[in-house]
């Protein structure tokens, strides 16, 4: 099994997306990429802690590979816009991924890259790809909100 952890804003819809395909074997939300050890949402949401809102996901490579994860990622939110998806504004929404591998920093580097060469977007990328840091688990309510709630997607 491998890990991969993406921040595509709002960790709800993303890791519904993600749960969704083959090859997923668990997702949990949580915070990473700032500077407060065991933030709550209430300090993440203060957007000075510096965490992003993230999705980690366990796959195994055999069956989704992590380009067709990338793929999933860039299709799922607004890559050019800086601390915002949607509705939602503050440095915990950006987009970013944290790469857990080298391999993994070289496929999401290329995969950006080509999306950019591609014109893909009429905006510039502004997506961070950083080695990983140390993942803070989201409090319960958050992991599979939507499930929980019954509600099939969010805004994304």
């Amino acid at each position: 099994m491998e890990i991969a952890t993406f921040g595509a804003g709002c960790f709800w819809g993303v890791e519904a997306k993600y749960r969704t395909i083959k090859g997923v074997i668990s997702t949990e939300v949580g915070y990473l990429g700032g500077t407060l050890k065991n933030p709550t949402y209430e300090d993440v949401c203060s957007d000075k802690t510096g965490h992003a809102e993230v999705v980690q996901i366990t796959f195994d490579p055999k069956i989704v590979k992590y380009s067709d994860l990338l793929d999933v990622f860039w299709k799922c939110h607004n890559p050019t816009t800086l601390n915002r998806q949607g509705p939602d504004i503050g440095s915990q929404y950006r987009s970013a991924i944290f790469y857990h591998s080298d391999e993994q920093k070289v496929v999401a580097e290329k995969s950006k890259l080509t999306l950019e060469e591609k014109h893909v977007y009429k905006d510039k990328i502004v997506t961070e790809i950083t080695p990983t840091s140390t993942f803070y688990k989201a409090e319960e309510y958050h992991q599979q909100y939507l499930e929980k709630k019954g509600l099939a997607s969010c805004h994304i």
